[in-house]
C-alpha cells in the first residue's frame, strides 16, 4: 500500500475571524510541503461565482500548479437553502458547483445532508425526511456521474441524519456507484457517542465500531482530533492533534481494514480559531502516521462490506 498524500481543508482559513485569502494559504501549504488542498467552495476561496470566466479559472489553476498543489476534494457551499424543505433549490446549487468543479478538473465533491436544524420538519416523519435526503443524494450523484465525479457525504452531529444505523440506511437507499461516505474522525467519534441523535443510537464500541459498520462504504477521509465536545455551531469541535482524545494508532489501521483505498489523508481544522497557527504541527502529525502505515496490510482484503 502506497503512502497516502496529505491535504488540508481551506475552509478552516476562510472561516477565521480574519480570513486568510487563497493565495496566501496556497503559498504556505506549498512551503509546508502539502501534496494538495481540500478546496472550500466558500467566499473568499473557491465560490463558483468568483471564478466565473475561463480567464479567472485559468488563474486559479495556475495558482495551484505554480505551488505544486493538487485539489483532493471540493467542499461545495449549499448552505443558503435547506435541502429538506427546499430540495430543488439545493440541487440547483449543487449542479452549479458540479459544473464549476468539472471545468476545474476536480473529481471529488463533499456534501452534507443540507439541514442544520437537527429536527424533523412539520408534516414529515423522520423516515420521510431520511427518504428525502436519500433522494437528494441520488439525484446529485446521477448529475455528478456525467462528469466522472465522486460525491462523498460527510455526516456529522450538526446536520440531520447522524445516527449510525440511519447513515447506513441512507447510503444503501442512494445506491449509486459514485456515492460514498466521507469519514471525518472527529465527527465519527461524536456520532458514535450519540451526539445530537434524533433517535438515540450510540455505539458501545465507539468510533472503531462505527468504522467497522462502514466497511466498503468509505470513499474519503478527513483526519483531526476530538475533545468530545460540540462547538458553538452545534457540531463536533475539531481539535488539533494531541489536544483531543482520539487514538490514531487504532483509527488509521481500522480505516484501512474497512477498505479505505483513497489517495488522501485530508486534515480538517474547520472552525478551529487557531487553524492557521496549528497547520504546521498538524502536518507533522499526519506525516508521522502516513509514514507509519504506508506499508500496512489490511487484515482482510475484502472491501465489499462483509466480515
Amino acid at each position: 500500500m502506497a503512502k497516502k498524500k496529505i491535504s488540508i481543508g481551506s475552509w478552516a482559513y476562510a472561516f477565521l475571524e480574519t480570513p486568510i485569502l487563497l493565495p496566501e494559504a496556497v503559498k504556505k501549504l506549498s512551503e509546508l510541503k502539502f501534496d494538495g488542498i481540500s478546496m472550500g467552495g466558500f467566499v473568499p476561496h473557491a465560490a463558483p461565482k468568483d471564478w466565473d470566466t475561463d480567464e479567472k479559472r485559468a488563474e486559479l489553476a495556475k495558482l495551484l500548479a505554480d505551488n505544486g498543489l493538487e485539489v483532493a476534494d471540493y467542499a461545495v457551499d449549499l448552505w443558503s437553502v435547506d435541502a429538506v424543505e427546499q430540495p430543488e433549490e439545493w440541487i440547483r446549487l449543487f449542479e452549479e458547483s458540479s459544473d464549476f468543479a468539472n471545468k476545474m478538473g476536480w473529481k471529488t465533491i463533499r456534501v452534507d445532508t443540507g439541514r442544520k436544524k437537527v429536527c424533523v420538519p412539520d408534516g414529515m416523519t423522520y423516515a420521510d425526511m431520511r427518504a428525502k435526503v436519500a433522494d437528494n443524494f441520488k439525484r446529485i450523484s446521477k448529475y455528478a456521474a456525467k462528469y466522472g465525479q465522486q460525491v462523498v457525504w460527510e455526516f456529522e452531529p450538526g446536520f440531520v441524519v447522524n445516527e449510525p444505523k440511519y447513515i447506513i440506511e441512507v447510503y444503501d437507499q442512494v445506491n449509486e456507484p459514485n456515492f460514498s461516505l466521507l469519514f471525518d474522525t472527529c465527527h465519527g467519534h461524536m456520532v458514535a457517542s450519540g451526539a445530537n441523535h434524533i433517535e438515540p443510537n450510540p455505539l458501545q464500541g465507539g468510533i472503531l465500531e462505527l468504522i467497522k459498520m462502514m466497511k466498503g462504504k468509505i470513499g474519503f477521509v478527513h483526519v483531526i482530533d476530538s475533545d468530545g465536545t460540540l462547538n458553538s455551531d452545534n457540531t463536533s469541535t475539531h481539535s488539533p492533534f494531541g489536544e483531543g482524545i482520539l487514538n490514531f494508532d487504532e483509527i488509521i489501521p481500522a480505516l484501512l481494514d474497512a477498505g479505505y483505498k483513497g489517495d488522501w489523508w485530508a486534515i480538517d481544522l474547520c472552525e478551529c480559531p487557531d487553524a492557521w497557527e496549528a497547520t504546521a504541527d498538524c502536518k507533522k502529525a499526519v506525516d508521522a502516521f502516513a509514514e507509519k502505515f504506508a506499508d500496512y496490510q489490511p487484515s482482510c482484503c475484502c472491501c465489499c462490506g462483509g466480515e
